[in-house]
């Protein structure tokens, strides 16, 4: 029999319940229902370790429930200060990390764990409220690899964790990089799109890579501009959306592999988002 119990609604008022169905998650509360399973199985991450910064205990207990239900090794940590400690102290392959905590905000912990060189390779996926975007723009600029919104799906979760891992352990050679129809060559300075080629300008062309290269992880057009011009060029962030305007109209329907992130930048559509 499924069984239903009492929690914390993710926002709103009123009484919030959840009903967990092998291997189905159901998020219930008195003005809506949300589906947001099935869960996904995710067996050759197994074993990694997680971190979870999180002041809310239920949403805790839940994310703890079924991630180790999935293989990982799972910890958490409900303040920013102790947070910050576990992650020095375990170095877990992917932090889950809340913006708005008591004492030391997540902003200030991913800025910590970034500039520490003993910390700086933890994949962080920031957990913030809707309309947080100058939040989630500060936190993806100090190194945070992704992001997600509450309320937000298992299926969605485990998939950026997915993604993120995969980055992780991404190889950054020089090779020709191939994404759906579009493929790119750094040495040869080719692109095609369904084996056509595709003349772009070079800031086009280092932008295009600058995005296959991770594809899913969302640039700030702030870390565009840097990657492109350096830290000291007078471009604008009007500058980087002109130029990704012209990027989509050579690409074709392939440009529509280009994505805005409303208020944030742009990244390139992963595969498992298709």
């Amino acid at each position: 029999m499924p069984r239903l119990e009492r929690c914390r609604p993710f926002q709103g008022q009123g009484r919030g319940f959840f009903l967990f169905v092998p291997p189905t998650f159901f998020l219930y509360t008195d003005s809506n229902l949300q589906f947001t399973g099935p869960a996904v199985i995710i067996s050759f991450m197994q074993g990694r370790k997680i971190l979870i910064i999180e002041d809310e205990e239920d949403l805790v207990d839940l994310l703890r429930f079924n991630l180790e239900a999935q293989g990982y090794e799972v910890a958490a940590a409900y303040t920013g200060e102790e947070g910050l400690a576990m992650a020095q102290q375990e170095k877990p392959d992917v932090l889950l990390l809340d913006i708005m905590l008591p004492g030391m905000d997540g902003l200030d912990v991913c800025r910590r764990l970034k500039r520490s060189p003993a910390t700086a390779d933890i994949s962080i996926i920031m957990v913030t409220a809707k309309g947080e975007e100058s939040d989630i723009v500060e936190g993806l600029e100090l190194g945070a690899d992704d992001y997600v919104t509450k309320p937000f799906s298992l299926k969605v979760l485990f998939a950026r964790i997915q993604a993120v891992l995969r980055r992780r352990e991404g190889d950054d050679s020089p090779e020709r990089l191939i994404r759906g129809p579009v493929m790119v060559d750094p040495v040869k300075f080719e692109v095609t799109v369904s084996g056509r080629p595709v003349t772009l300008t070079p800031t086009e062309f280092r932008i295009l890579h600058l995005l296959v290269r991770k594809p899913g992880w969302t640039f700030t057009r702030n870390q565009i501009m840097q990657h492109v011009h350096g830290e000291n060029h007078a471009a604008t962030a009007r500058s980087v959306d002109v130029q990704i305007v012209g990027l989509r109209r050579k690409l074709g329907e392939a440009g529509a592999l280009i994505e805005t992130i409303r208020g944030i930048g742009y990244r390139f559509r992963a595969a498992e988002d298709e």
